[in-house]
């Protein structure tokens, strides 16, 4: 596995619109305010040229603008890390035109986002073997005060944070604004519920793998493609197994349990060593009382291995900081949750 430098003092940061842009009057907001937080620091920002665009559907371009942009910044010495602007839905059309194998022998650079960019971060540890970040895009950056979420995921691009805990609380919803009020597009996570994570199986679960994953949506959608490079992954890993860290967005529970299927059917949990599952965005959706949990566990449980459910990964904030094909530790015991990313 490959890892990229970290980002250094007064170091480059890039921006790209795989998926959505920054269009809208409140993203161009967030997006302005991470900027001016960055520079400050230090930083030399660099939009790439769909950052703000509206153009495409389901994101900010065409797939052929939108693939231009990721093969620019990634074999270019145009800056030292990348940023997603924000998520979508058709990301997967831009990956033809993507030139992993020329990303492959590049100098890698430690790419982030998350939801459509699983298309991404999942891809490049699996045609690349290059680790990837699954954590916020550069909107959330632009809050004020930052979610501790935030601070971690910034430590970790530049290297100073490897260890990882839960966090106090989550938000199940976003924040709705009453009529006549003017929205503030920089207020924080609006956290509302506790952290309760749950254990199948027990209190506690200790576990190690390589991690992958991403959002279930995308991945589903992946599996079976030409780009589906899953099972070479977990053979050329076997010895180190997998730690499978799953989340979604449009998925209600039966959608889900079919998902999980699908890929229990494709034979992607081959060598899995334990599961991560993160808050879906219908999490509180139920189909006759099936719930989102039991979609997960009803196909999980059968490996015999940790399930830790609603960790901070998923579409309802806040959402820890995963290095996608690096090597993990995991602890989980009551509601306490510790992730440890080892970099080999």
């Amino acid at each position: 596995m490959r890892y990229p430098e970290f980002l250094k003092e007064k170091g480059r940061i890039g921006l790209i619109a795989p998926s959505f842009g920054c269009g809208r009057e409140e993203d161009k907001a967030q997006l302005e305010s991470a900027e001016a937080f960055f520079e400050g620091e230090g930083y030399s920002v660099l939009e790439g040229p769909n950052c703000r665009a509206t153009e495409g559907i389901g994101k900010s371009n065409t797939p052929e603008k939108c693939g231009a942009e990721i093969n620019d910044f990634f074999l270019n010495d145009k800056s030292d890390i990348i940023i997603s602007c924000g998520g979508g839905e058709l990301m997967c059309e831009d990956l033809p035109f993507v030139d992993f194998e020329g990303i492959k022998k590049a100098t890698p650079k430690w790419y982030m986002g998350y939801s459509d960019n699983t298309n991404l971060t999942f891809l490049l540890p699996t045609l690349c073997d290059t680790a990837a970040i699954y954590a916020s895009g550069i909107k959330a950056f632009g809050m004020r005060p930052w979610h501790p979420s935030l601070g971690d995921a910034f430590s970790l691009l530049k290297g100073e944070k490897l260890t990882f805990k839960n966090y106090d609380g989550w938000e199940a919803g976003w924040r709705e604004w009453p009529e006549g009020v003017t929205p503030d597009y920089l207020a924080p996570y609006n956290i509302t519920e506790p952290y309760n994570q749950k254990i199948v199986g027990g209190e506690r679960a200790s576990f190690s793998g390589r991690l992958l994953g991403g959002c279930l949506d995308c991945l589903v959608t992946l599996c079976g493609t030409r780009f589906d490079k899953v099972a070479e992954f977990c053979e050329r890993y076997s010895e180190d197994g997998i730690i499978w860290f799953l989340e979604s967005c449009d998925l209600n529970p039966m959608s889900i349990r079919r998902a999980l299927w699908q890929l229990e059917n494709a034979g992607w949990f081959k060598y899995v060593k334990g599961f991560l599952i993160g808050r879906a965005l219908h999490y509180k959706e139920d189909f006759d009382g099936f719930t989102c949990y039991d979609a997960a566990v009803g196909i999980l449980s059968q490996y015999n291995v940790p399930i830790v459910m609603d960790v901070d990964i998923g579409h309802l904030s806040p959402r820890l900081p995963i290095v996608s094909g690096a090597l993990a530790e995991v602890s989980a015991s009551g509601n306490d949750f510790e992730i440890k990313t080892i970099l080999r």
